[in-house]
């Protein structure tokens, strides 16, 4: 059974990656970023995840390696914690409660038993830099109370804040200010840029800051674009600064690295382009030899020194608004929504990476700033993932639109979609919504699609072959229209035979053979915004949700209202694999959950404030082991999972539990082959050992004979476990090592049977005899004294197989 109170949500799949710097190892093996509430480690030789350290109850705000132990990684919380971790291993260690919100992580090797930490003083937007002392105690969750006062009124971003010259002060931007704070002298230094409007000091504004590891000097990043080295601040009045080259934009990020440049001429320097995205954080390995940027795409690219991009670690991509809203790839259970400009982009919720991106618009993307560009609107599934139906629009004046629908068929040689058909301008207005019908019992593929223009039109697979070749291509075959109301929503009942269609205000039902008005709904509550059929036992009836804050339940079978209920739904969805509908409200306060059935007024579970923000889609997800609540209120949660997007495109999902690190096959086999070495004995004993165990096991669950384990026997374990060179001889060992492996005297349950005798030939009439004297074996072996070696009885294929190693002859071990 699953724990129910634990029930809460989380920031689980297509989490941020690029929310903080990211961290290498000291053997630049691996590369640390945070990910909503849990830190990834990822592998920067292949790229995959192979270890999720989860802990934290709250967003990860920072993460650093511990200084006086590289194998170890520390990492801080909104939760108010601070946790070490073993990433190797992926188990954390110890965990200290500071209890507030700790913002920002630093770590330095000169202050053994502290770290500093970015904490909100009374007002949100001041924040301070504080030392927390972290007490030696052996258990696992430590109080750490013991703060101490560094530095005040500071930038809340960790890029404001930097720790140079090995330990001996900490810089701090914000704004047009510059402050220095000597740890030795308890004093600061104050430098301020000019902050006048004119077009020379226009954007003096600080962005980021970095310290040399090892000399006295400071690099400042600013909103101009501008960099500048920052020397002599040990005197408020003889500190000098240079202007290095600027960015044609504001400097996101900075950072030494190990190894200097090769030349300082304007020839020789030395750039990467079109990384793709804005880069909003970039990292430098202990060693130098790797590079690391993130990007605002929610992209990580791992770069050699050489500038070459070695890796390219791609998540859940935030960086444009998502129209087409969350689907479910039928065939991969991935969650497709808008991606790069003009992509589709695939999701794997499973392994929380990116699977691929499908080119819809297949344009070359300008970006410039006020161009109208082409966007992709819309997108469904069919078919059961046999076909996919886009929509990408162009409008740069009212009356100028650019209007494409495409029609995608899945190509199984491929593994992809490969456009099959295209239809320019297929609504004179913009397409409000599409949808395929998806009944098991469906003639013929349908997609059905909604305008403004106030019409509905039903497009159909036909047969388009020609004496050149075979094929198949998608034409209108009926368009419906209610009084030139505009179209705003469309659905398919679940076994196919209606259509819904919303007219604005009013609700119209056809049938989908003959295309047939058969009734209308009309509330006068508003304009329909969500619109939805029951499934499996509540498929009679209808849902609408109304911009005007109105749910409204109809049953089809009575023509009428069955029940409403006023609430300001702003997503719907059903559940396809049960009679489920999830739906979330907004307030002034946040995001409400309510999850109904139809048939049912009353809610089956009710959350109040999932998100502070306004949540703008969800989607339910089919769970591949299903869950085992017992209780009404969380059974929604058993054969689906449900995902919801926030307006700042935070994807969170309901976790019941402590979520279980996600690790593919390929990924562990990595994570051991980076572990251990690939010695012959590691072939022996760690892969066929495995198989070895699940033999035996398979043995003992089919057969009635007790064989002893390998790892009991002492000649094994001295073999194994006794340095060679302290061993006795190899012909002592071998001795004790084959007689350790002969089946005892006692478990030859048929020793006293003739070996002349033939199962095969007299097994009728032997039957009985041997069945008795058996038991009688059985009986009195058990009163010798043998305590838990008890006589099983065997089958009489056993017993044949028995008889035919007692003819090998063994006779060879007693020469050895």
């Amino acid at each position: 059974m699953v724990e129910e109170e634990n029930i809460r949500v989380v920031r689980c799949g297509g989490s941020e990656l690029n929310f903080r710097r990211a961290v290498f190892s000291a053997d630049s093996k691996y590369i640390f970023c945070v990910s909503g509430d849990f830190v990834k480690v990822y592998s920067t030789v292949t790229e995959e995840c192979v270890h999720i350290l989860h802990g934290h109850r709250n967003l990860v705000t920072g993460i650093q390696l511990n200084p006086n132990n590289h194998l170890q990684l520390y990492s801080c919380s909104l939760d108010g914690t601070i946790k070490l971790w073993d990433y190797i291993d992926g188990i954390l260690i110890k965990t200290f409660i500071v209890g507030c919100k700790l913002h920002a992580l630093f770590t330095l090797a000169q202050a053994e038993d502290s770290v500093f930490v970015i904490v909100n003083k009374e007002k949100p937007d001041i924040f301070q830099l504080v030392s927390v002392k972290l007490p030696k105690s052996s258990s696992q969750e430590v109080e750490a109370k013991e703060l101490s006062f560094v530095l005040d009124y500071i930038n809340q971003s960790p890029k404001c804040i930097a720790f140079g010259n090995e330990g001996v002060y900490v810089a701090a931007v914000r704004e047009f200010y510059l402050s220095v704070y000597f740890f030795k002298k308890k004093t600061t230094s104050r430098f301020t840029l000019s902050s006048s409007r004119n077009k020379k000091h226009a954007k003096n504004n600080f962005t980021c800051v970095a310290c040399h590891p090892t000399e006295d000097c400071i690099a400042s990043g600013h909103m101009d674009g501008k960099i500048r080295l920052w020397r002599n601040f040990y005197d408020d009045k003889k500190y000098t600064y240079t202007c290095l080259h600027w960015h044609h934009d504001m400097v996101m990020d900075l950072a030494f690295s190990v190894t200097e440049w090769r030349d300082a001429t304007e020839k020789n320097k030395e750039f990467l382009p079109r990384l793709g995205a804005t880069i909003e954080h970039i990292s430098v390995s202990p060693a130098g030899d790797l590079f690391c940027t993130s990007h605002s795409d929610n992209k990580i690219i791992i770069i050699h020194r050489n500038l070459e991009a070695s890796a390219v670690i791609q998540g859940l991509v935030k960086d444009r608004s998502i129209f087409t809203g969350l689907m479910i790839d039928p065939r991969t259970k991935a969650l497709v929504l808008n991606g790069k400009p003009g992509h589709l982009q695939f999701y794997s919720l499973q392994s929380d990476k990116q699977l691929y991106n499908l080119d819809i618009i297949q344009q070359e993307y300008i970006n410039d700033y006020g161009l109208i560009q082409i966007e992709l609107t819309k997108a469904a599934f069919g078919c059961f993932g046999n076909w996919l139906a886009t929509v990408e629009q162009r409008q740069e004046k009212e009356t100028e639109l650019e209007l494409q629908m495409k029609l995608w068929m899945y190509n199984k040689k491929t593994q992809g979609f490969i456009l099959n058909t295209k239809i320019n301008m297929p609504h004179e207005d913009c397409i409000t919504a599409l949808c395929f019908c998806n009944a098991e019992k469906s003639e013929q593929p349908t997609l059905v699609t909604a305008s403004k223009d106030g019409y509905f039109k039903v497009w159909i697979l036909t047969d388009d072959s020609d004496i050149y070749k075979k094929a198949v291509g998608w034409t209108c075959d009926f368009v419906g229209s209610y009084h030139k109301y505009q179209a705003t929503n469309c659905c398919f009942s679940e076994d196919g035979s209606l259509l819904a269609v919303s007219f604005e205000e009013i609700v119209t039902i056809w049938d989908s053979v003959t295309w047939e008005l058969k009734c209308t709904f009309c509330q006068r509550a508003g304009k329909i915004r969500h619109l939805c059929f029951g499934r499996l036992t509540c498929s009679k009836y209808l849902l609408g949700a109304t911009e005007n804050g109105i749910l409204c339940c109809w049953n089809l079978l009575s023509c009428a209202l069955e029940w409403n209920a006023k609430l300001n739904v702003r997503v719907m969805e059903p559940d396809p694999n049960s009679e489920n509908i999830a739906a979330i409200s907004q307030s002034s306060v946040g995001s409400d959950l309510f999850v109904f059935k139809p048939s049912e007024p009353r809610p089956l579970y009710i959350q109040k404030g999932i998100s502070r923000e306004k949540v703008q889609w969800g989607v339910f997800v089919p769970r591949d082991v299903p869950e085992s609540f017992t209780s009404e209120a969380y059974q929604w949660l058993n054969r689906s999972q449900f995902y919801f997007l926030t307006k700042s495109q935070s994807l969170l999902t309901f976790s019941t539990k402590s979520p279980e690190e996600k690790l593919t096959p390929t990924s562990k086999q990595l994570l051991a082959e980076e572990s251990l070495p690939t010695t012959p004995f590691y072939f022996i004993l760690g892969k066929h050992r495995q198989q070895q165990d699940e033999k035996l096991n398979e043995t003992l669950e089919n057969e009635l004979v007790q064989l002893p384990l390998t790892e009991n026997i002492p000649a094994i374990s001295e073999l194994l476990h006794t340095p060679a060179h302290v061993l006795p001889s190899a012909a002592f060992l071998c001795s004790m090592f084959v007689n350790s492996l002969l089946l005892s005297k006692e478990t030859k349950s048929a020793k006293e049977i003739p070996e002349d005798v033939d199962m095969e030939e007299e097994k009728e009439s032997e039957d009985s005899d041997e069945e008795n004297d058996f038991t009688e074996k059985v009986q009195d072996t058990s009163n010798t004294g043998l305590g838990e070696d008890i006589i099983h009885q065997l089958s009489k294929s056993e017993e044949k197989e028995l008889r035919k190693f007692r003819k090998i002859d063994y006779s060879w071990i007693a020469a050895l």
